[in-house]
């Protein structure tokens, strides 16, 4: 097995496959017991968040008759124990829907109820905020449409209710059961009532087993519960398993068109997302959730706004597991594909075109449509499916099946065809299969199963041979006290850059020390490097670099500098969030060992897009500026984020745009000075495509009439005061269209239009001593400060917004970890999509659009922004 690079154990132990996801803003949560537990995969040993599942009570859906308690539809519910609920599912929202633009988790107990959760990042908190009762949602629907029985069947129930209201007495003898959790203690059995009013809705769970009241208040009692339905125990187990979810999975990001119906009245643009939970009735609920309008830093009454969208009746039995992917053949409507498993083995796969799904307002009509049955009824229940498109050949999917009995298969299929073929499969695992994840696009299948055993596949001609897992080729470790006496394994997930994989263990607790280990280890969860995975079965291609410079296997070197590469092309897709702790780390660990090898792989990359003549040379120094401009904006950032946390991990924003001589840095070396007036010429180029999105948004706000500025919403600069004179003191840092938009802005500022549209300060004062504060810096600023007697004041030291220049507020605003810098506003989304430099009018022209919901990203790293936590609190690290 491949050696862990780290480790953190944890206080209680998994319970069902699937127990690990890792997040796009790189957290990682674990579903251990009835806790969830989330860790920042940069610092495992530092803070955590906590979700800790709330005491449940039951719904109410009605009272049958105590002689049906034995009925065999009830043994289930019957024999269910669950005195304390365990996590069973859960699932990560795609980035930017949390209210602080971070990702939600969707948690599902094993008594059925859903949960979604946000991060406390203003709450100073470990314990994570509920933000919906999924559960809770469901039942108020199915409430209202009588859980979807006939009208005859209602007037039936409400004639026989009107019966047993003439007969108190005798529905006190037939002794009827109710639902209080209050009754949990007692040792005697009796089966959950649930009512179905909704006036009567509660934040509860689905099923408890309770005891009857003692005979001297059961006369009373059973007079109360007189009042409540009446049911057959077939409309209970019915009722019951429409309210027992199973299992949880988000969607990826869906654009909502500005024509859909539920759009805003502006016609603003929103982005949302699809949460499948899939339950013991073997249908789906679908639940479209929303990005918000906006982002905040602030502890604001926020709510996440979602819609019930309908029922997709996938299966027979129970749903246990679920897989989302998206097809975009056609750009202005894509296909969203689920893959469905079930306890009979069978699995599915549904389509729904976008267009259709985000238009749809009839719950009785769910726009998704049969593709495959690619399994029918099997013996083997599915405990984990893993679903793929391939980029390199369109419409090719990839869909990995894990079994209860510890069969993997893998099925290869044409969207357009329909056709699925099943490729050739050894024995995987011996029990279970509890995890599944791709890698590498389609290129490696890694697996886990309850024999705490982990395999690496790859697929060739249909044919899926095992690989070895690599070694720890960085040579690098964390110290960790876990021990290595794991028992069972219950899942595994792959970092956002694919360098790196967590699984979750179990703990052999015979092994472990009474006294100092088994009390407060129950499992752990560790991280393996998987860089040096290989992706053929034969390694034919030759190094081009020497072997012998580098003391390490060449095979897996090899594989490290194409898996890298391949990382970093994935990342200069502008939608992919930008997300490199393992990319960065991994460099960081090469460095300590094999410092050459890094330099290798960045100057490799760096030539794919600079040209191969680019070299880390004096000459090519002194004319970078020249290449940055035909660099997208995501390249810059990249090439920002190496240059920071690499070569130069301690430098701050404002040492980056000071005017210093690089060879005069203490310990500064060759390259690292090569590196830092790269991040130097970078950050210029991105200073000036700002400046130059403000102001062709300034010329474009004031061309438009008063109406129109009030309609339509468009990202809006402020600031302008502050941009002019930086300007103005920095003219040489500028390219010659920014300085003619700057000097039409200039004429128009002059004549005072633009001091009743814009946020426009002429002079700025401190919010400590409310001094006045010149410019004199894009990063930070000084106050003059307040004299005393003797002529001497004391002057503070502010940060300026990374975007509009101006000195920020003392409320919380938001921070980047990669450059340290703070913004009070955001840029405009425009930025980070940007092709090259000067624009063309036609990327111009559909950047002039009305703003989507703009995201807080740092205009020079290119991550996401966050709230500065303080060190005892979790906060995520996307570098």
């Amino acid at each position: 097995m491949s050696q862990r690079f780290q480790a953190a154990a944890l206080v209680a132990s998994p319970c069902y496959p699937d127990s690990v996801v890792w997040s796009d803003d790189n957290l990682l949560a674990v579903a251990s017991g009835h806790l969830v537990t989330i860790l920042n995969p940069a610092n495992p040993f530092g803070p955590r968040g906590l979700i800790t599942l709330p005491a449940s009570k039951p719904f109410t859906i009605g009272v049958i008759d105590r002689e049906d308690i034995l009925s065999p539809c009830l043994l289930p519910t019957s024999l269910s124990r669950d005195v304390r609920p365990c996590v069973r599912s859960i699932s990560w929202s795609p980035i930017g829907f949390a209210p602080n633009a971070g990702c939600l988790l969707a948690v599902c107990s094993t008594v059925g109820c859903v949960r979604v959760y946000r991060m406390p990042y203003c709450e100073f908190s470990a314990e994570w905020i509920e933000v919906m009762d999924i559960s809770e949602m469901l039942y108020t629907y199915l409430a209202s449409v009588n859980f979807e029985e006939s009208d005859l069947l209602s007037s039936g129930i409400a004639e026989e209710l009107t019966n047993q209201a003439q007969m108190d007495q005798n529905c006190a003898d037939s002794q009827l059961i109710s639902v209080t959790k209050e009754h949990m203690q007692n040792k005697e059995k009796a089966l959950t009532a649930i009512d179905g009013a909704p006036g009567n809705m509660k934040n509860n769970s689905v099923h408890d087993i309770v005891t009857l009241p003692s005979r001297g208040k059961r006369k009373k009692k059973a007079l109360e519960v007189c009042t409540l339905p009446l049911i057959t125990v077939e409309q209970f187990a019915s009722r019951s398993a429409m309210l027992a979810s199973l299992i949880v999975a988000w969607s990826p990001v869906l654009l909502l068109s500005a024509g859909v119906e539920e759009a805003s009245a502006n016609n603003i643009p929103s982005n949302c997302s699809v949460l499948a939970v899939g339950g013991k009735s073997g249908r789906i609920s679908l639940w479209r959730v929303h990005q918000p309008q906006c982002y905040t830093t602030m502890n604001v009454r926020e709510s996440i706004t979602s819609s019930f969208i309908g029922f997709l009746q996938a299966h027979d039995s129970w749903v246990t597991a679920l897989s989302w992917e998206l097809f975009v053949s056609d750009a202005s409507n894509p296909q969203l594909l689920l893959a469905t498993g079930s306890s009979n083995g069978s699995v599915k796969i549904w389509k729904a075109y976008v267009k259709e799904l985000l238009n749809s307002l009839h719950v009785s009509h769910v726009p998704f449509s049969l593709l495959k049955e690619v399994v029918t009824i099997d013996c083997g229940t599915v405990s984990v499916l893993s679903l793929i498109l391939s980029k390199e050949s369109l419409g090719k999917m990839l869909l990995a099946v894990g079994r209860g009995s510890g069969s993997l298969e893998v099925w290869v299929g044409n969207l357009h065809s329909s056709n699925f073929e099943k490729a050739h499969c050894p024995k995987a695992h011996e029990h279970i299969v509890t995890g599944l994840a791709w890698a590498f696009g389609t290129n490696c299948l890694y697996s886990c199963s309850q024999d705490d055993t982990i395999r690496s596949w790859i697929l060739l001609d249909n044919i899926l041979s095992e690989v070895p897992l690599p070694s720890n080729t960085t040579c690098v470790g964390s110290p960790s006290d876990v021990p290595y006496v794991y028992d069972l394994c219950f899942g595994l997930a792959v970092s956002p850059g694919n360098l790196a994989m967590a699984v979750a263990h179990s703990f052999d607790t015979d092994l472990l020390n009474p006294m100092y280990q088994a009390r407060t280890q129950k499992a752990a969860v560790e991280f393996l490097w998987i860089g040096g995975q290989q992706r053929e079965l034969t390694l034919n291609a030759q190094p081009d670099f020497e072997v012998e410079a580098f003391p390490a296997p060449e095979r897996e070197l090899i594989s490290w500098e194409n898996n890298i590469l391949w990382s970093f092309n994935q990342y200069e897709h502008a939608n992919k969030p930008l997300v490199m702790w393992d990319v960065v780390a991994a460099l960081l660990a090469f460095r300590q060992s094999i410092p050459n090898y890094v330099e290798h792989i960045l100057l490799k990359w760096t030539r794919s897009f600079l040209g191969s003549h680019f070299d880390v040379s004096p000459a090519i120094s002194s004319e970078i500026s020249k290449f940055l401009s035909n660099l997208t904006s995501r390249q810059l950032h990249i090439l920002n984020i190496i240059s920071r946390r690499v070569f130069r991990k301690q430098l701050k924003a404002d040492q980056t745009n000071s005017k210093q001589d690089f060879e005069g840095l203490d310990g500064a070396e060759k390259q690292q000075n090569f590196w830092l007036k790269l991040v130097c010429e970078s950050e210029k180029e991105l200073r000036g495509r700002l400046l130059y999105f403000s102001f062709s948004a300034i010329l474009r706000i004031v061309s438009k009439s008063a109406t129109e500025f009030r309609e339509v919403r468009h990202w809006t600069p402020v600031g302008l005061r502050q941009m002019m004179q930086w300007v103005a003191s920095n003219p040489d840092d500028l390219k010659d269209h920014v300085k003619l938009l700057a000097e039409e802005v200039g004429k128009i500022e002059k004549s005072g239009r633009l001091h009743s549209m814009f946020e426009y300060a002429v002079e700025e004062r401190c919010s400590f001593c409310s001094a006045a504060v010149p410019f004199e810096s894009a990063e930070v600023a000084f106050c003059q400060g307040v004299k005393n007697n003797h002529g001497v004041g004391k002057s503070h030291k502010l940060a300026r917004c990374a975007v509009s220049m101006m000195v920020c507020p003392i409320t919380p605003t938001w921070f980047c970890i990669c450059c340290h810098r703070y913004a009070s506003t955001l840029a405009p989304q425009s930025l980070f999509s940007m092709p090259k430099y000067p624009l063309d009018f036609t990327f111009m022209s559909e950047s002039s659009n009305p703003e989507e919901s703009t995201k807080p990203l740092c205009p020079f790293c290119g991550i996401l922004l966050q709230r500065l936590q303080p060190e005892f609190l979790l906060s995520p690290s996307p570098v």
